[in-house]
């Protein structure tokens, strides 16, 4: 299963990104969403599921919890906005995925894999505008950073 992962839009969901995350099968949004119309474009292409960030307020970003857990292909993946708030125990947890430093990171911690994809909205400083892919198998998983531009 082909897992899009994508955080910090900020409001802009650029053309390049929802192409590349066209053959997703599921597709993670870590927070700093920014607009609502950019889960709905997400939604067009597959699946969406959500967290909030720092800059998601207002009633729309409410539906959004700050973090959330969810099983798909077989693993089980947590999703929240800022890693440096992790706080839950991560027994039975294969994933953490996170956003918010708009640094693209991928890093095993005592088998736990941690995927942050970088920042697909406005450019912030030097940092690549990018996002990732997570390929889900039984025995395998494969994350891989897509710089944008």
């Amino acid at each position: 299963m082909k897992i899009g992962v994508i955080s910090d839009t900020h409001g802009l969901l650029r053309p390049e990104a929802a192409t590349r995350l066209k053959s997703a099968a599921h597709i993670i949004h870590a927070g700093d969403i920014g607009k609502p119309e950019v889960i709905a474009a997400l939604e067009a292409i597959a699946p969406v599921t959500a967290v909030k960030g720092n800059v998601d307020v207002g009633a729309w970003a409410q539906r959004y919890p700050d973090r959330t857990t969810v099983a798909l292909g077989g693993r089980t993946i947590h999703v929240l906005h800022n890693v440096a708030e992790l706080d839950t125990d991560l027994t039975g947890i294969d994933v953490v995925i996170s956003g918010h430093s708009h640094k693209p990171k991928i890093e095993r911690i005592d088998g736990v894999l941690y995927l942050n994809p970088g920042s697909a909205g406005p450019r912030r400083f030097t940092l690549p505008v990018a996002l990732a892919t997570l390929d889900l198998t039984s025995r395998s998983l494969r994350p891989q950073i897509i710089e944008l531009i």
